[in-house]
């Protein structure tokens, strides 16, 4: 299939690649500008410019119509999606984010993906309370109001599930950057660094830190529950209760959750409602059974927190194919790093034969979304398009045979391969595997 897929690339890119570079020839010869030129039509009437509109010719909506903005009916494709045959139930089970449709890095929250273990609960603040307790030296209960007392920071940072795209694997299977890496949203959180609180409670009688975590509880019926070393609790990690500026949604563990920068979504425990330092990990149903990492021979290993470098582009793509013809095109998307900053995106438009580097939008947050742009053309040629991520410490996003080389085809969680779409002749773009 892949050889196949290359032979036809390089059969369509024989066949266009002259018109191609005659485009981008004259443009030189005229200019930046005349790239920008061949984006707009020529100057011809347009009633849209030389007739009257209906919207110019009464008043619109007064200042009190939505209290609360919502996005314009125009824009309403731009909603979080599930698939329906993925789990039993939408209780227990995962949307995602549209981030085909989105540009610049910050999500809005209510197309942030969802992950639930059983429903997102209704919890008042004035219900909220949060135990910290174990080997403290005074067990504490914290009320949302008291959470409020304490200086706050407030950051940027991505959280992704640890199954996105876990379910490429296999191979190509579902035909949109949505659905293989929506489960990812990157907001700026507001809340009180969680070393902050345990210091509150005091910690000398947990005595050398070394061997120390911390386990934390949601107040969902789930108890959904992670151990985290103490090294990250007394480092990044958040008692947030507000993202974008506003109190977290219902969705997202409102009134406060867990942010734990750089590492796999399921150790945000929303709703979060208890934290007991321990001398061991509690080796709970979701670090164990669940958000581990299945090898070829068929063992797991697990404490697998981090997020690797990954990268995907998102126009064109499956749910954003080139619809304007020839000429001048922005090719898109997002990279992000668990272990720190993004320090790089190439993009390749021949499935990985040869890369360009894309031009980031601003230099990369620490833990957070970048986005890039390649500036480019396209004059029909059939692609095979994909990005890969450089971080900060030098970790380069493998192809899908390099991790398939370690762990197999088994694994769900902690897919971080290459992406690839077939662009076609005609714009729109398939998920393809080029591995």
């Amino acid at each position: 299939m892949n050889d196949m897929i290359r032979k036809e690339y390089a059969m369509s890119k024989e066949k266009t690649a002259p018109s191609r570079r005659q485009f981008l020839t004259s443009a030189a010869a005229l200019g930046a500008g005349a790239v920008v030129a061949t984006a707009a039509k020529a100057a011809d009437p347009d009633p849209l410019i030389t007739e009257v509109q209906d919207w110019a010719t009464g008043l619109g909506d007064g200042v009190d119509a939505t209290p609360y903005g919502l996005p314009i009916k125009f824009e309403d494709d731009v909603i979080r999606r599930n698939v329906e045959w993925l789990t039993a139930d939408t209780i227990s089970s995962i949307n995602f984010t549209p981030i085909h449709a989105l540009d610049g890095t910050i999500t809005p929250a209510g197309c942030a993906f969802e992950r639930h273990h059983s429903g997102a609960i209704e919890l008042a603040k004035d219900d909220y309370r949060l135990m910290i307790n174990g080997l403290v030296d005074k067990p504490l209960v914290f009320t949302y109001d008291d959470l409020e007392r304490f200086p706050r920071e407030n950051h940027v940072y991505f959280c992704e599930c640890a199954a996105n795209t876990g379910m490429e694997w296999a191979g190509a299977q579902l035909n949109g950057a949505q659905f293989t890496h929506g489960m990812i949203h990157n907001m700026e959180y507001s809340g009180v660094p969680l070393r902050t609180l345990l210091a509150e409670a005091g910690l000398d009688a947990a005595g050398d830190f070394k061997d120390k975590w911390v386990y934390v509880e949601g107040a969902d019926a789930s108890s959904n529950g992670r151990s985290i070393p103490m090294e990250k609790a007394m480092d990044d990690v958040l008692v947030a209760f507000k993202a974008n500026g506003e109190a977290l949604r219902k969705e997202h563990g409102y009134p406060a959750r867990l942010v734990v920068p750089g590492w796999e979504g399921n150790m945000w425990v929303k709703w979060l409602r208890r934290i007991e330092v321990m001398d061991a990990p509690v080796q709970s149903r979701e670090e164990t059974s669940k958000y581990t990492d299945t090898l070829a021979d068929g063992t797991s290993r697990k404490w697998t927190w981090v997020m690797d470098a990954k990268s995907v582009v998102t126009s064109p793509s499956p749910q954003a194919p080139i619809k304007h013809g020839h000429g001048p095109v922005v090719i898109t998307g997002m990279a992000w790093s668990g272990h720190g900053k993004i320090a790089r995106v190439d993009v390749s438009k021949d499935g990985g034969m040869t890369w360009e580097t894309a031009r980031l939008a601003n230099p990369g947050d620490d833990k957070a979304l970048v986005r890039f742009y390649l500036d480019t053309a396209w004059e029909g040629e059939e692609w095979l398009l994909q990005s890969r991520a450089i971080d900060e410490t030098g970790y380069v996003q493998p192809t899908k045979a390099q991790l398939r080389a370690v762990r197999g085809l088994n694994s769900i969680y902690h897919n971080n391969c290459i992406q690839t779409w077939h662009v076609k002749a005609n714009g729109e773009a398939e998920n393809v595997e080029v591995s």
